[in-house]
């Protein structure tokens, strides 16, 4: 009995002693250099929020972030690749809504965002409009409303069918009960070619991608959709401002593989909001991709991001048809 009883409580010391050892070991994260799985190329907004968040995270651990750029399957190739990385905190996803509820509303992935743990949201754009080319001849929501209900099908909108943009197009037309072509226009860069060589009328692009043709007449922008207006963006009015109750934001999420210590994710989610509190960091954005600094804990970004899946949810079937 005695000798069961010791075994017992020896046995129950190891235990204690193995899961402090484990506690701590989370909490000293990082302990190597953590590589950070980017869904998009350099040079765009996901990319440039990654590589700030990368940044200031060397600067407040002393440990490298590495970004690597694995852009393809719509983000579903930098989410795999994740997903089935080993869950011990040095390997991390940094994607957005538009890859990781999009894809899942398309049919493009089986995975929600509960197959990752997901630590926080890093950054919003609020830096996206509606900007149209000026042979189109709109100038205003309330025009192009106007317009598209008296011509059906004939404003040509560009987007990347059964993305992200997609979606943004798709929202706006059942909000106003309007209906617009739309039409495979490619990236970003090529929406942007395609309002200056006039073969698409309107488009939802970063307002840094166009601002310099806003300001030189070649394109109008004509609403924002957030909830109030970002400033950074001059005189841009919001859709609601012009009668319209539109806001679509597009949280950029960082997430680990499922079965990640919890302590490592709130870690990160820590070193997030310390990132976002530093004032180098707010003008690095604003001067950049004109966004302010936005961040969500972990409990508050689960949130949007259910609340997000269950908006777009109802664009289904259209998202599918598309591809």
């Amino acid at each position: 009995m005695k000798k069961a009883l010791c075994a017992s409580l020896l046995s129950a010391c190891m235990t204690l002693t193995a899961g402090s050892a484990f506690a701590a070991d989370a909490t000293d994260w990082p302990t190597r250099p953590v590589q950070v799985v980017v869904i998009a190329n350099a040079g765009g907004d996901t990319d440039f929020n990654a590589r700030m968040m990368a940044k200031y995270f060397t600067q407040i651990t002393g440990k490298p972030m590495v970004v690597t750029n694995m852009a393809g399957g719509g983000g579903t190739i930098a989410a795999e690749q994740v997903k089935g990385s080993a869950p011990d905190g040095n390997t991390i996803l940094f994607t957005h809504t538009g890859q990781m509820i999009v894809n899942e509303v398309a049919g493009l992935t089986e995975d929600s965002f509960e197959a990752f743990d997901v630590s926080c949201i890093a950054g919003v754009d609020k830096g996206a409009v509606f900007v149209s080319s000026k042979s189109s001849g709109l100038t205003s929501i309330e025009q192009l409303i106007e317009k598209a209900k008296a011509q059906p099908n004939t404003i040509t909108y560009g987007t990347e069918m059964g993305s992200y943009s997609h979606l943004q197009g798709l929202k706006f037309e059942k909000l106003t009960g309007t209906k617009m072509k739309l039409v495979d226009a490619g990236t970003v860069s090529e929406k942007v070619v395609a309002l200056l060589g006039e073969r698409i009328d309107l488009g939802a692009i970063s307002y840094g991608s166009v601002q310099d043709y806003v300001a030189n007449g070649e394109m109008v922008a004509l609403g924002q959709p957030n909830e109030a207006r970002n400033p950074l963006l001059g005189e841009v009015k919001t859709f609601k401002e012009q009668g319209v109750d539109y806001v679509m934001d597009k949280p950029y999420v960082v997430a680990f593989p499922k079965g990640t210590d919890p302590a490592i994710v709130q870690k990160m989610a820590d070193v997030m909001k310390q990132i976002t509190e530093m004032p180098a960091y707010g003008e690095e954005l604003k001067n950049t991709f004109k966004q302010p600094v936005s961040y969500y804990d972990t409990e508050a970004a689960i949130a949007v991001l259910h609340k997000t899946r269950e908006d777009f949810m109802q664009f289904k079937d259209a998202l599918r048809k598309a591809n």
